[in-house]
């Protein structure tokens, strides 16, 4: 079962030794319209809310499944429901392990150093190699400079998916505490899906 989340941010738990749990917490969202079952997965087009703008796309959509302004972007994902309404939480009260994906910090263009962890050249006086990449290919054979190799370039803003072990889940206030970092920013939406 999948679910859209927020990341709150991290914290520790109060136990000894303490352990750093990243907080998400579970959006409000609405199943729409339950697709058929293939392979045993149940798929949905699930509504939530994000501070996100309206356009005529979303509006026409909400028409369509009468929901209220605040559900303002849709997304299919692997239910446990059977049929539209509320989405079913339950299957978070059993998980064990969950898979999260989010959209990694974006860092720009960045150079070798900072993008690949180069050591650079020494940092004494007398010469000019400082933060540079050094080398990048051969004279003879290649002849060129071969794919995939570490240059600078743009950093971050990618796609991570981890999967993190559940150290508590709380159901009135819809908040999941799980061991370990989860990738991107504070106040970032992603998705979270059961493992185990």
């Amino acid at each position: 079962m999948e679910y859209i989340v927020e990341k709150i941010g991290m914290s520790r738990t109060i136990t000894v030794p303490s352990k750093p749990v990243t907080l998400l917490r579970v959006l409000d969202q609405k199943v729409c319209e339950v697709n058929e079952t293939k392979h045993n997965v149940t798929t949905a087009i699930v509504s939530y809310s994000s501070g996100k703008k309206m356009n005529k796309t979303i509006e026409g959509q909400q028409k369509k499944y009468s929901l209220s302004s605040e559900f303002n972007r849709f997304v299919t994902l692997e239910v446990a429901n059977t049929e539209a309404g509320d989405l079913d939480l339950a299957p978070l009260a059993e998980a064990k392990v969950l898979k999260s994906t989010f959209t990694t910090k974006g860092r720009g263009f960045s150079g070798a150093m900072k993008r690949w962890n180069f050591g650079g050249g020494p940092a004494s006086h007398g010469h000019r190699f400082g933060r540079r990449t050094g080398s990048i290919g051969n004279a003879e054979w290649p002849g060129r400079v071969m794919k995939g190799k570490k240059m600078p370039g743009h950093y971050g803003n990618t796609q991570n998916s981890v999967k993190n072990e559940i150290v508590s889940y709380d159901a009135e206030n819809g908040v999941i505490a799980v061991l370990g970092s989860v990738s991107g920013a504070n106040g970032a939406l992603g998705r979270v899906k059961v493992a185990k």
